[in-house]
């Protein structure tokens, strides 16, 4: 990894869910940070610049919905890419609103995990710097 790879922060409640997706993460050159609530995560967003956000959806505490609205408040250039359980799982107008797509939402266990990382690099060179 070098200066400039891309944060990426993953929020997730699940410690093996986190920990399997930073050590991907890590070996395909990203820099990671791991939040276990919506809450952690946005007090991370505050002392650290991020590109790009995996979030999952059934958090304690806040939802990652309510997660991806309350941050693109705060870091309008910052890239969602939503890691679900829910095959049910439909975008809210609001998250919509935020810039998220149906090709931004990944279902769990993403059986590729390359392609979750491609998405990452697509998301962030279209973002430009957070």
């Amino acid at each position: 990894m070098n200066v400039n790879s891309p944060v990426v922060l993953i929020l997730d409640d699940e410690d093996m869910v986190r920990e399997n997706l930073q050590a991907f993460l890590d070996d395909e050159g990203f820099k990671t940070l791991t939040a276990s609530s919506g809450e952690k995560a946005l007090a991370l967003l505050a002392d650290n610049r991020v590109h790009a956000c995996i979030v999952d959806m059934r958090l304690p505490g806040m939802s990652g919905n309510e997660f991806i609205i309350k941050a693109h408040k705060a870091h309008p250039d910052m890239r969602y890419l939503i890691h679900t359980g829910s095959t049910a799982y439909k975008l809210p107008a609001k998250v919509i609103a935020c810039g998220l797509t149906r090709d931004m939402v990944f279902i769990k266990p993403v059986r590729d995990m390359c392609e979750l990382s491609d998405a990452i690099r697509r998301l962030v060179s279209q973002g430009g710097e957070p």
